[in-house]
């Protein structure tokens, strides 16, 4: 009889599923949690999770809804009362009339890049990725079969790319770009006429432009701007994750030219069914929580003036003001040589749980460290205070 534990006999699995890299904050966060378990006075600044519940409209919207409802599967797209919601949402954030059927509800975010990437792109096709930038795009992109094409931007392009990036793409043989403002570790927005300039390039190449928008609800100063305003063909993810303070419900949203819709509905439907129908409700309620949103983004706008002033004072000198989301992304050369090791001993000493910037940056994330300032606010005092006294003392 043969030992079940032995997994010798197995075949190797294919090469696609070997290169994905782990999901570093993730890491950091099941340590930070193992060790707040064990009694450690732990300060979540690693994930961007918001610190508050979903608005109380929603939770009550669900509540009702587990009492009274089926909640069998929905249609693929989602249901048509949440996607005439979205679209009446857009239309009110950015003065842009987009059709319901152009609207797909996901599981999540997550579910929208997989929906997108399977839509537009052959296997082996690759695609612009500005770096630093949400890690899981090119994890997606790897995982699916298509290639990654890391795009290095800097602090002095407010780590935004160019039209000169969109052309040097279409000359390298890219499928198109992603986009993300505000982005994802940096907190900076594409301002001014970069938007709209950077969909002309990607129309004029003949590229794919996705907009990842999951961020938009969230900024200090200017409002983000809608791809949607300058292009018919871009792709747009959205989610409820972040301004809605729906994490773990798992849904958002896609905006698609209305020539993918049935493509995507035939991917969604052989690979998720439907959304979740309890998140889908629940998410038609979070439209009613608006002012208990802005609420949570006043408390954001009052930890990020708190840190920018804080940080800098306690040696973190290097900071692009963040336009929006609720990160920063704090350049750490003159302090250590390694952001892991830097995050690693931060959390050991202080209980301070940040995210190394190699997990957004593979080239140059080393020197680099994202803190997220989603907490708390008396939880973001007292994290400057325990790093100001750390740092003083290293």
């Amino acid at each position: 009889m043969s030992n079940s534990s032995d997994f010798s006999s197995l075949p190797r699995p294919p090469a696609a599923g070997r290169p994905i890299d782990p999901f570093i904050v993730m890491d950091v966060m099941s340590d930070a949690n193992q060790r707040e378990a064990a009694g450690e006075d732990i300060i979540h600044m690693e994930v961007g999770q918001p610190a508050t519940p979903a608005p109380r409209a929603a939770r009550e919207r669900a509540a009702r809804a587990i009492a009274e409802e089926k909640l069998g599967y929905t249609l693929s797209l989602g249901l048509p009362a949440l996607r005439e919601r979205i679209a009446t949402h857009i239309q009110d954030s950015y003065g842009v009339r987009v059709g319901t059927e152009r609207i797909v509800v996901t599981a999540g975010s997550s579910a929208g890049f997989v929906l997108a990437f399977l839509a537009i792109l052959d296997h082996g096709d690759s695609f612009g990725l500005p770096s630093p930038g949400y890690p899981c795009y090119r994890q997606i992109l790897k995982a699916l079969g298509f290639r990654p094409h890391l795009i290095d931007t800097d602090d002095g392009g407010r780590w935004m790319p160019t039209t000169e990036d969109v052309d040097a793409l279409a000359a390298a043989g890219a499928a198109g770009l992603l986009l993300a403002s505000p982005n994802n570790p940096t907190g900076t927005m594409a301002i001014g006429t970069r938007l709209p300039e950077l969909a002309d390039a990607c129309s004029r190449q003949g590229l794919w432009l996705i907009s990842d928008e999951i961020y938009h609800g969230l900024e200090y100063a200017a409002a983000a701007e809608t791809v949607l305003a300058y292009s018919d063909a871009a792709i747009v993810v959205n989610s409820f994750s972040k301004y809605f303070s729906m994490t773990g419900w798992r849904v958002g949203w896609l905006v698609v030219p209305e020539a993918l819709t049935r493509t995507i509905e035939r991917l969604a439907q052989n690979l998720y069914i439907a959304p979740p129908t309890i998140s889908q409700v629940a998410a038609l309620g979070a439209f009613d929580g608006i002012d208990e949103l802005e609420e949570i983004r006043s408390r954001y706008a009052r930890n990020r003036s708190l840190l920018l002033n804080e940080l800098p004072a306690a040696g973190l000198e290097r900071i692009l003001p963040a336009d929006g989301a609720f990160y920063l992304y704090a350049d750490i050369r003159g302090l250590a040589d390694d952001s892991v090791v830097f995050a690693q001993t931060m959390l050991r000493d202080i209980g301070v749980a940040a995210t190394p910037g190699i997990d957004f940056d593979p080239l140059h994330g080393r020197s680099y460290l994202r803190f997220s300032y989603a907490g708390a606010e008396d939880e973001m005092h007292e994290a400057a205070r325990r790093i100001a006294t750390w740092l003083k003392t290293r």
